[in-house]
Formats: structure tokens, sequence, C-alpha cells
């Protein structure tokens, strides 16, 4: 039996919204919920583990459907579909990819493809300074996700979805695999700082802002000349994509001053 053809106008763009969204990192070292602060038990990561610089802007996704259109979103809303003559404005999101996603290549497969691209500069979140002196804007791609079987997911109600995304049910595109792509797409990585055996992950608070400051000590995503130059973080991520975390300087330095009281 043929399987009906997608029409993105059919669909509960709800569900579809939740199905595409980016899921929550966790930070390496834990999250104490009571103050913000960091607590001594870390991630637990096996293998080889690759260290991606962590940029400070807004989270972005072009959403590429099997019916040859395409979808611009924020981390939590979709905000513009491919020839709307007047799209959401937020932070900036539309008005920086959606030339670009005009370029893409539809997908070939019935899938739906996800680019997670990082939009910063500007006036995109208070950090932007660092990246630019005049105001430009950039972004980085830092994972894509094929989903195959789509119409499955789609076909539960968001609650589910939601629970689908939040364990993990997005497959992302291994490491050499996101690197192809974004040759392919002509996109810039997230910069990519080391690869190293998951031994050697400091495993110590003060370790680890140390580890930090050594590995990245300025930014690698500067837009300018002009730019701060202080960067957020690292994204530390095995080369399937099945453990990752962030380590941000903020983090460290707030859970130590309070250490040091």
């Amino acid at each position: 039996m043929q399987q009906e053809q997608f029409d993105v106008r059919a669909t509960d763009l709800g569900v579809l919204n939740s199905m595409t969204k980016y899921p929550s990192i966790p930070t390496y070292h834990t999250l104490d919920p009571r103050n913000g602060g960091l607590l001594d038990t870390t991630v637990e990561i096996a293998g080889t583990v690759l260290g991606t610089e962590k940029v400070d802007g807004t989270n972005a996704r072009i959403v590429s459907l099997p019916d040859g259109s395409f979808l611009l979103g924020s981390r939590e809303e979709l905000l513009y579909a491919k020839g709307d003559l007047i799209g959401n404005q937020a932070q900036g999101i539309v008005a920086a990819l959606r030339a670009v996603a005009e370029t893409l290549a539809p997908v070939a497969d019935d899938v739906v493809r996800v680019h997670f691209l990082e939009v910063y500069g500007g006036k995109v979140t208070a950090a932007s300074k660092q990246y630019t002196g005049a105001k430009k804007v950039g972004f980085r791609l830092f994972d894509v996700a094929v989903i195959d079987d789509y119409r499955t997911i789609l076909s539960r109600d968001a609650g589910a979805v939601s629970s689908w995304r939040d364990d993990g049910g997005q497959p992302y595109l291994h490491e050499e695999e996101l690197a192809a792509t974004a040759k392919r797409d002509g996109f810039e990585l997230t910069p990519r700082l080391f690869e190293l055996a998951a031994e050697e992950l400091p495993r110590e608070l003060e370790q680890t802002r140390a580890f930090l400051a050594e590995h990245l000590p300025t930014t690698l995503s500067a837009l300018d000349g002009e730019a701060g130059g202080q960067p957020e973080g690292i994204v530390l991520r095995t080369p399937d994509r099945a453990v990752i975390a962030k380590a941000r300087f903020q983090d460290y330095d707030r859970t130590l001053r309070r250490r040091s009281r």
C-alpha cells in the first residue's frame, strides 16, 4: 500500500515542532537544584571525547520536510515557513537563516532533516559583544538530525513526542557525517578543539576550570577584530553523540567563588 504523500499543511505543527526541538544538554558537573551551583558528580563518558566550543547565542533550526518545504524555528517555536511573506522576527533567526535555508538541497528521501545552529552576535544575547564589535550576526552548525520514522512519531500526542525527544529519540549524525554534511551545505561547524580519551577528562571542579582555560582561552568564533573574545564554554561529546554535556566558565567561577567564602 502506497504511503500518503507528506503535506506540511495537513500536519499537526505542534507535534512537528516538538519532534524537531533541540533537547536540553546536561552540565558536565551536575547542577545543584538548590542554588544553581555545581556538585562534584559528573556525567559519565566513555571512549573518545570531542571538545567543541559552546557559542553563546540563540538556538535555531532549519527543518527540511519531505514535500520540499522547510521551516525555521527557535529552540521553542516555529517562526517561518518557506514562501511566507512575513515571519516572526524573534531573535533575528529568520533574518539570519532564511537565505541559506533557501539554498539547501531538499531532502532526497522520505525523511525529516533538521539542521541545528547557534545564531550569535548582533543583539542576540548580552554576550554578543564577545563575538563582534560591529554588531555582525553569524551562525554555526552544531548538530543534524535525520528522522526517518517521522510518520510514526507525528501520530503520537505532543506529550509522548516530548518524552521521546528528551529520552534521546532523535537520531543525530555521527561526527564524520556531520562534518561532511556541513561541507556539502556550506555551514561552518562550531569550532573543534580537541579529541581525547574520556579518562583524560578532569573530575574535580578546579581542575575542570583550568582545563577550560587551557583548551579555550579565547573564543574561536569571533566575527570581527573588535570582539571581546571571552568564550562561554566547551561542549563534551562522543563522536556518535550518544553522550553530550556542557561545561561553562561562569558555572565554575560562580561555584568556586561560593566555596572559597
